[in-house]
């Protein structure tokens, strides 16, 4: 027996679960104390950007683009996004032949705003040029979006601004991610929708309402409180927000997003850099991790070791799944 044999694949029940509420968790990752030693050490690896991928000159105006990715850098985001715990959940959802296309960090401090109810197919909303495109079907776009694997790095409450979701929302879109937003920063923690602070890194979700006169029905909608080291796994396309933080200073909320497709979605397709949020970051040295499974379609440029030689070696579920 090896290390690879599955402990972490989905029972029919829970993927029918996942099927029915576009969602599944939270679950454990880290231990609370685990979790806090590495987000510790990670914290402490952020400054250094010798070998990130994106110029630090990118950072935008509230949305930090250029500590995407660094995943590409320090060693223990590039041990996150292979943790079997997440990629063999999502395997059993999207294939066992996977991609890691991006990973963001989420912070939110004392003030900040919630974000928009939104929902993300092609990620087109902010940069208004498709960031992911799955193969088409019937001549047609086909329908995708990505796997979001959302880690809360330190506890996730209520007072400093958790997730929310609304289950089941995630096979309709009520937005259209070509119709372009406005950017202004000015617009940030100043706007309430249906009392409630809220708003988009300096955009305003509501502009890409397919129906203007549409509002989210927040009857459906829970708070998603996690400790640290607890995960949720969802569809892009699964309305979601979160509340504005209105707890205490030192009570700030760090979540991590890492993003998986199956290897045939195209990543950046026709794209040398993707500008969004007040800044821009070049692709040149971008590229996608294999987390699982081979890559049979070779649209993709991909690397298989960080810029500091950690080794991103793909879990074969592909015997597991068969069985």
């Amino acid at each position: 027996m090896n290390d690879r044999i599955s402990d972490f694949r989905l029972t029919p029940e829970e993927l029918a679960t996942f099927e029915e509420q576009g969602f599944i968790g939270p679950i454990k990752v880290y231990e609370p104390e685990e979790m806090e030693r590495r987000w510790n050490q990670i914290r402490r690896a952020i400054p250094d950007r010798s070998r990130a991928i994106y110029p630090e000159d990118a950072l935008g105006a509230v949305t930090n683009l250029s500590n995407y990715d660094r995943h590409l850098d320090i060693d223990l985001l590039s041990e996150h996004i292979m943790q079997r715990a997440i990629v063999e959940r999502v395997a059993s959802i999207l294939g066992p032949d996977l991609l890691c296309w991006r990973t963001e960090f989420f912070p939110k401090y004392q003030g900040d705003e919630g974000t928009d109810w939104h929902q993300a197919a092609t990620f087109a909303h902010s940069s208004g040029r498709p960031q992911i495109r799955w193969p088409a079907e019937n001549d047609a776009p086909a329908f995708g979006g990505t796997i979001t694997a959302w880690t809360a790095f330190t506890h996730s409450t209520k007072e400093n601004g958790c997730l929310q979701l609304m289950p089941g929302t995630h096979r309709v879109m009520n937005y259209d991610e070509s119709l372009g937003m406005s950017y202004n920063p000015d617009t940030i923690n100043k706007r309430e929708k249906d009392s409630v602070r809220r708003g988009f890194f300096g955009y305003d979700y509501r502009e890409l309402q397919k129906d203007p006169d549409w509002r989210p029905d927040e009857s459906k909608a829970f708070s998603l409180v996690m400790q640290p080291g607890e995960c949720v796994i969802f569809w892009s396309t699964l309305m979601h927000g979160s509340l504005p933080h209105t707890g205490g200073p030192k009570d700030y909320r760090m979540g991590f997003a890492t993003r998986y497709v199956p290897t045939q979605v195209e990543v950046y397709p026709d794209l040398g850099d993707v500008s969004e949020y007040g800044g821009t970051i070049p692709l040149d040295d971008y590229a996608s991790v294999l987390v699982s499974g081979k890559d049979e379609y070779g649209i993709n440029k991909l690397t298989d070791r960080n810029r500091r030689g950690h080794q991103f070696t793909p879990w074969d579920f592909r015997e597991s799944f068969s069985s």
